[in-house]
């Protein structure tokens, strides 16, 4: 009788071990997959970007049609009374104030690096250039590895002292400054970066430009690239104010406009 008692004693406790991978099996079932919130909370934050975006982009309203659109060929910034697209531009960032970059109102600017030192940087800025280049209009490219004046001239339009704390690339499309490459992307992504780019003259398609090759650089024509010319009346070397630091100039045949 000990025997048989033992014997079902071991059997059941067999059961009961089954029993429980049942349960909690069930139980598991049960309860349905949560999705992670920061999966949630960064699509939520990236459509609320891309709805600001497109926003600051659209026309004005049609009791406001006297007042022209900042995105507008023919609009000047205004500095006395602040029209609706304006009012729609702060939009995008009501606590900073609005990004301007004066005398580009009729342009797109691109502020790149064509070095490689930082991989993830001058893949950015590969991609934007692809990207505008995919729709083919025309773009100011201002390489600040190539001159310093427009590292100089992108910090002061942002307010940083440092280039440290600036990222590239940086788009400004009408003199307002829409951002980076994530922003381009996700403007390119939902369609919208088309509505934007409608007006600005079209280029050729794979047009190169064949005096610098689309690097908008070449070499000064007065010092041949050396920052030094020859002053015969002093008898003296001195720097050459026609080129940048590196003896370079502007392509006068793709970057003339």
């Amino acid at each position: 009788m000990a025997e048989f008692k033992n014997n079902t004693n071991t059997s059941s406790s067999r059961y009961s071990m089954f029993n429980r991978s049942l349960t909690t099996r069930k139980h598991e079932e049960k309860q349905p997959l949560q999705k992670p919130q920061n999966l949630d909370r960064a699509a939520s934050l990236r459509g609320r970007v891309v709805k600001k975006l497109c926003s600051l982009f659209e026309p004005a309203t049609p009791s406001s049609q006297e007042e022209s659109s900042p995105f507008s060929s023919k609009w000047k910034p205004v500095k006395s009374t602040e029209s609706t697209s304006v009012k729609a531009s702060k939009s995008l960032d009501a606590s900073s104030p609005i990004i301007w970059l004066p005398g580009t109102e009729d342009r797109i600017v691109l502020y790149f690096t064509s070095l490689r030192g930082i991989r993830r940087t001058y893949e950015d800025c590969y991609a934007v250039r692809m990207i505008l280049r995919g729709f083919r209009v025309w773009v100011d490219e201002r390489d600040v590895s190539m001159d310093c004046c427009y590292r100089k001239e992108l910090m002061n339009v942002l307010g940083e002292k440092s280039m440290k704390n600036v990222t590239l690339p940086q788009v400004f499309i009408r003199g307002n400054h829409v951002g980076g490459a994530e922003v381009m992307k996700q403007l390119c992504e939902v369609g919208e970066l088309g509505k934007i780019l409608e007006g600005f003259p079209k280029t050729k398609a794979g047009f190169v430009c064949e005096s610098c090759g689309d690097i908008r650089f070449m070499p000064c024509g007065n010092c041949s690239g050396s920052r030094k010319v020859y002053d015969e009346d002093e008898e003296l070397l001195k720097r050459c104010l026609e080129c940048n630091e590196n003896g370079l100039v502007r392509c006068p045949n793709c970057c003339s406009s």
